[in-house]
């Protein structure tokens, strides 16, 4: 099962300029990033398994 020491450094890049709306001026990406994760992640388990879930969340109880 990943971890968050599983994942690689990042590079936050800051564009353009700082967002007045929020206080420290960061823009966030919101869900854009995330839409595919599910997804992802169910593919993942399917090519490691061979088992195909289809309802979130993903439970080990679903894969017996």
């Amino acid at each position: 099962m990943p971890v968050n020491a599983d994942i690689p450094d990042m590079d936050v890049v800051f564009c353009g300029e700082p967002d007045r709306a929020t206080e420290i001026g960061t823009k966030g990406v919101g869900e854009i990033g995330l839409v595919g994760m599910a997804a992802a992640i169910g593919n993942a388990i399917h090519h490691a398994t061979g088992r195909r879930l289809r309802s979130l969340p993903f439970t080990l109880d679903q894969l017996l």
